[in-house]
């Protein structure tokens, strides 16, 4: 079952449960979209793979791009009120519950995560606005019942729901437990809920050999997969237009300028019939 309430445990607690020692995918991340949330390990790390690829880089800030696109569109044009985000990663600029609350201040979200750095950065996940919520669920993508009854708390789950799993199916080596999991998070939703994945894809060399790099590292290893293999976490959904494409080219906004390469990161939205 998650750990306690976020807001209940001591600084001491959670620090106990950091390791500095290696690095970490989260704040790995954080370094590329330009955070300040992570270590020395994770910066070094972050140095050799843009050594090696710098177009990750542009991965990093331009799936960051396409979460906010796609919140919108989700809290605006699809009328959605409720956001089940899992892999949040570290607080950053747009999180989830501020762009949709943005849009609909009633809207309620629920972050899982299971990072005891992201867990000491969760308070500042826990802000809203007084007509919605926000909550943290310290649980594992590979437990999706106790995510599910932990989001219940938070979330009508016998109305639409949105599950947002960004840069983090990656992680799960087996592509066919990964899609497992998409499917029994998705038959624990209702009708009407949409489900929204971007992932790195093995579309060039430069980010096969970047992500074989970091899997040489002693983080957990994150695996580029086809796009017919992203595409395929979608089976049994309607996509929304422009369905599964470069995360620069879905819904792009005029206002956010994207560099002119193809980047090496699918995704798109689907909706349950």
């Amino acid at each position: 079952m998650p750990d306690r309430d976020p807001a209940s445990l001591s600084a001491a607690e959670i620090h106990a449960r950091i390791d500095t020692s290696k690095p970490h995918s989260a704040r790995f991340w954080n370094y590329f979209v330009g955070g300040k949330d992570y270590y020395e390990v994770d910066r070094e790390l972050g140095d050799q793979i843009k050594a090696i690829f710098p177009g990750l880089v542009d991965v990093a800030r331009t799936s960051r791009h396409f979460l906010g696109r796609a919140v919108r569109h989700l809290a605006g044009e699809a009328g959605v009120r409720q956001f089940l985000d899992i892999g949040t990663g570290l607080p950053t600029g747009d999180n989830t519950h501020q762009v949709a609350q943005h849009v609909a201040p009633d809207s309620r979200i629920v972050y899982v995560d299971n990072d005891p750095l992201v867990l000491a950065h969760a308070r500042a996940l826990l802000t809203s606005t007084p007509e919605g919520r926000t909550a943290y669920v310290d649980a594992d993508l590979y437990a999706p019942d106790t995510i599910l009854e932990a989001a219940s708390a938070t979330l009508d789950l016998s109305r639409p729901v949105a599950l947002m799993i960004l840069n983090t199916l990656g992680h799960v080596a087996d592509h066919g437990r990964a899609r497992s999991l998409i499917t029994h998070l998705m038959a624990g939703l209702p009708s009407g809920s949409y489900l929204t994945i971007c992932d790195g894809t093995a579309t060039s060399e430069g980010m096969i050999a970047a992500s074989e790099a970091y899997n040489k590292s002693d983080a957990v290893p994150y695996y580029v997969r086809s796009v017919e293999e992203i595409t395929g976490y979608f089976d049994g959904l309607d996509l929304v237009a422009p369905g599964i494409v470069p995360v620069t080219d879905w819904r792009p906004a005029p206002d956010t300028p994207e560099p002119t390469a193809p980047v090496d990161a699918y995704g798109g939205v689907g909706r349950k019939p």
